[in-house]
């Protein structure tokens, strides 16, 4: 074991390499720079072509060390979604859900919708999209207020009708 784990250090830190990345740097972000940062993080080996899978695998080697959060796992899964590990990523987004009390804005209904949209359930993912669309707008919804990526945030969360219209781009791709 400790040999392949050595392995993964040498990879992970080898110049030239094109999914190459600095492992101690990346073990020392905070969880908001290693997850949120659009240019920096795990998000940085993502966009280098071809290192969808090495970026997956960043984000696992990051939560093993520091601990779950519920963004890690779905960012995790959609790696491996993206990268054809389809049952990966299924458990992934499984893991993501939160707590039925805190689900302010629908989360676990997009976590439906998107599981569906990979096991090819149309009528499951109707079902996910039909309960987005009845939740209310929370009363203090402030829809100009918004995160780094422009989207509208509620309680730091990524807010409807945003997850309805990703969840509508599921149902408009082919099944």
């Amino acid at each position: 074991m400790i040999p392949s784990l050595l392995l993964i250090a040498l990879f992970a830190s080898a110049p030239g390499q094109p999914c190459a990345y600095d492992a101690e740097k990346m073990m020392s972000l905070s969880l908001r720079d290693f997850d949120q940062d659009l240019n920096g993080g795990w998000r940085s080996l993502a966009h280098t072509p071809g290192c969808r899978k090495a970026a997956a695998s960043l984000i696992r080697r990051y939560r093993k060390k520091h601990g779950s959060s519920s963004s890690l796992y779905w960012h995790e899964g959609q790696l491996r979604a993206q990268v054809g590990q389809t049952g990966r990523a299924i458990r992934l987004f499984d893991r993501s859900r939160k707590p039925a009390a805190s689900d302010l804005i629908g989360w676990n209904h997009y976590v439906d919708a998107t599981i569906a949209f990979l096991k090819r359930d149309r009528p499951a993912l109707l079902e996910a999209r039909s309960q987005l669309a009845a939740l209310p707008k929370p009363k203090d919804f402030n829809p100009t207020a918004s995160g780094p990526s422009g989207i509208a945030y509620h309680h730091g969360m990524a807010a409807e009708p945003q997850r309805g219209g990703r969840a509508d781009r599921l149902l408009r791709q082919k099944l």
